[in-house]
């Protein structure tokens, strides 16, 4: 699962949900952090403005926790007339991406490599996004660790503002318990409605590409879960 995740829990000592076991970078990885995070980075403190950081205005996807990138990559490839941002707090997965963006000649992908609630909380417009993707968070399947998982009420809230009346929130996981809790969790949110129907996963949609670990899943006999939530004309406040 990508551990890439974070929770809302708390504002002094909020839990995470992501642990920071990053193993040694390769040689293109480090590269790639060296010579095109400039490019494909997203650099101040700010709220970000994405028409000028794309010169563009364009429909906007958010990915929290891209892994590897390699999805991320995929979508952006077969949706040139869109924008996409990818956070990842792990720097090897980040240094595979800005390979992959340059491979492809790229340049509708913006990066950060930091906390995805801090980013949602402080660069993020309220209403500027128009889809939200958070696939195969960690699970966390024991009990005492299920207040690290980052689908939790504060951050669907969260996540709700950001996004404008209409937009989606995409999310997958093969953890059939962590399905379920994701289903109460948004099912009990006002700013979104289930387009499934309530309490309902939805099948997948054509446009997400197959992760690896979703294939891992797969392999080990796991179902795969996606949950498409629509954005309320009303609901949670910036």
């Amino acid at each position: 699962m990508n551990e890439a995740k974070h929770n809302t829990a708390g504002h002094a000592r909020r839990i995470r949900s992501f642990v920071r076991r990053e193993g040694r970078l390769t040689a293109g990885q480090q590269r790639a952090l060296d010579e095109l995070l400039p490019r494909y980075g997203v650099d101040g403190d700010g709220l970000i403005d994405f028409a000028r950081l794309f010169g563009r205005r364009a429909p906007l996807t958010l990915e929290i926790g891209f892994g590897n990138g390699a999805s991320l990559a995929a979508m952006a490839a077969a949706a040139p007339e869109q924008d996409f941002v990818g956070i990842e707090v792990h720097r090897p997965g980040v240094g595979q991406l800005l390979a992959e963006l340059e491979r492809r000649g790229l340049d509708n992908v913006r990066v950060l490599c930091d906390d995805a609630v801090d980013i949602l909380r402080q660069r993020i417009a309220p209403a500027s996004l128009d889809r939200v993707l958070l696939f195969f968070p960690d699970p966390w399947p024991k009990r005492r660790h299920h207040k690290r998982r980052i689908v939790q009420p504060a951050f669907v809230e969260l996540v709700a503002s950001r996004l404008r009346p209409g937009g989606l929130f995409h999310l997958a996981t093969d953890w059939q318990p962590y399905a379920a809790h994701m289903l109460r969790v948004l099912d009990a949110c006002p700013a979104f409605e289930n387009t499934a129907g309530r309490g309902r996963c939805a099948g997948r949609p054509a446009d997400r590409p197959p992760t690896r670990f979703e294939q891992r899943g797969r392999r080990l006999g796991h179902g795969v879960h996606d949950l498409l939530y629509r954005r309320t004309p009303t609901g949670a406040g910036a």
